[in-house]
């Protein structure tokens, strides 16, 4: 059993030449190709797998796994080591066309039957990173016991001593597939297309580089009536010198377009689209956290969807409001859209979120979907008959705004460790003089206040740092709370 490979809540990844190599991701998919083999629910012959393969009336002589990577560099290359390990273990293998988005590959996983998929992407992560991401066949990113029993079946770095030094040859046992296709189709029959043709909208986007060039512009062209103007699409392995996250920093370029020439909308995903930005019209990055209570008013009202909401702890409890007014239960998981794909699969949950950017919406796949996100808000604005700006103030007719902030500390990972166990041993009961109503330890601490506001204080799952969030009705008060966490971290440091 290896311990140096771990897969964080955003699979496996790391510094390309370090961390992630040719030898590492061989490894991995020696694991992957033991847990499809071997896992007793959720391998090929696994109880749960076999199950819903009778539920969709197929079978299947040999495991079908499907493999892409994003524009990342070095990702297709890695995938063309995946191809080589899973058809040797006697896997069929099912290649990515063009550069491969997770969430695209998650319906693809949906649309085949296959036992899983492998996407070769750092997601958000720098130009000088990559990674590897495992989709199982309930079309989600893998789960904590799925990460668990590939872990403990990646060989020891001793153990693979076969030579990696070719790259960029063609696997005879692997057959090349157009995903890209099938899944625009797919989304075709998803969004109401009919109405953004006859809206008119003139919308800018922005691939970033990444994985969802060629998708943005493909769906919005085949839709009719819209007028596109992109920038940086095509493929730059430095994602133009800024971090490919969809962010208000890398997205600058974008709100200036969005500005010069007046457009309605500014739209955008990071490297492998499982999450999305949105520019509105004043040139303003418009926060996930007030997308998305926006969208699930548009899904029940418009959409005339109706079940369970759920969101991570440190997503705005808008939600929870837009849910409680028309009669939805909310249920309330730890940050990582894992948690939230596994309530998505049940089948009971119309809409999932997280204040990252990540939203699931039930008839699509369980998972985050930045590329549906992004045609989600055009279909609403297009639905409504108003502007970006119309549909905001009528919102907020119904519902007192909240607001929120976030920020990143860095700290080495032993500090972060010390400063969460003596928060454990001393948490404060008070904040900024006021009072603590409770504190729900589920993910890091969440201090929840008496007048309802609240504070967050985790370790991230990517990185060796301190995330700290804030949400409240008085918009003066994230910016105290961020601060006096700032000072329990320093007291505790």
């Amino acid at each position: 059993m290896a311990t140096d490979l771990k897969f964080s809540t955003a699979g496996f990844r790391g510094t390309l030449g370090e961390i992630v190599t040719a030898h590492n991701i061989y490894r991995l998919a020696c694991a992957i190709a033991e847990h499809v083999f071997t896992d007793p629910y959720y391998g090929f012959e696994g109880e749960g797998y076999r199950k819903y393969l009778a539920e969709k009336g197929l079978k299947f002589k040999r495991p079908l796994v499907l493999v892409g990577g994003d524009t990342r560099f070095m990702s297709q290359n890695l995938a063309d080591v995946v191809c080589d390990v899973l058809t040797t273990k006697g896997i069929t293998v099912r290649r990515a066309k063009y550069p491969l988005p997770t969430p695209v590959a998650e319906w693809a996983v949906l649309n085949e039957g296959a036992v899983g998929a492998v996407v070769i992407t750092a997601s958000e992560g720098e130009y000088f990173q990559n990674g590897l991401k495992w989709i199982s066949y309930y079309g989600g990113i893998a789960n904590n016991e799925v990460v668990a029993d590939i872990e403990a079946k990646t060989p020891p770095v001793n153990m693979v001593t076969r030579s990696i030094t070719e790259f960029g040859y063609k696997n005879a046992a692997v057959t090349e597939q157009n995903f890209r296709d099938e899944y625009l189709k797919h989304l075709m029959s998803f969004i109401n297309v009919k109405a953004i043709k006859k809206a008119k909208l003139k919308i800018g986007i922005d691939p970033l580089f990444g994985a969802a060039d060629n998708y943005f512009r493909e769906f919005l062209t085949k839709c009719g009536g819209v007028e596109i103007y992109g920038i940086n699409e095509g493929r730059d392995v430095l994602f133009g010198g800024t971090v490919p996250n969809a962010g208000p920093v890398s997205l600058k370029d974008l709100s200036k377009l969005v500005v010069s020439k007046k457009l309605h909308l500014g739209i955008a995903c990071n490297s492998d689209c499982d999450k999305f930005g949105i520019i509105g019209p004043d040139g303003e990055w418009i926060s996930p956290n007030h997308i998305a209570p926006v969208l699930l008013e548009h899904v029940i009202t418009q959409r005339k969807q109706n079940g369970r909401v759920c969101r991570s702890l440190i997503t705005t409890n808008l939600i929870d409001e837009v849910a409680k007014r028309h009669g939805m239960t909310v249920r309330e998981t730890p940050v990582g859209f894992k948690y939230i794909n596994e309530l998505m699969i049940s089948g009971q949950y119309i809409f999932g979120a997280e204040e990252s950017g990540g939203i699931a919406l039930s008839g699509n796949t369980p998972d985050k979907d930045g590329i549906l996100a992004c045609m989600l808000v055009l279909e609403m604005l297009a639905m409504s008959g108003k502007n970006l700006k119309q549909i905001f103030k009528d919102f907020y007719k119904n519902y007192k705004p909240s607001y929120d902030k976030k920020v990143s500390i860095p700290k080495k990972a032993v500090e972060i460790m010390q400063i969460m166990e003596k928060l454990n041993l001393r948490p404060p009961l008070s904040i900024n003089k006021m009072s603590v109503w409770r504190i729900d330890q589920s993910d890091g601490f969440k201090f929840i206040l008496k007048n309802g506001a609240w504070l967050a204080l985790r370790p991230s799952g990517t990185e060796n740092l301190i995330r700290i969030y804030a949400e409240a009705k008085d918009p003066k008060l994230p910016d105290i709370l961020i601060a006096e966490a700032k000072k329990i971290i320093a007291n505790l440091s």
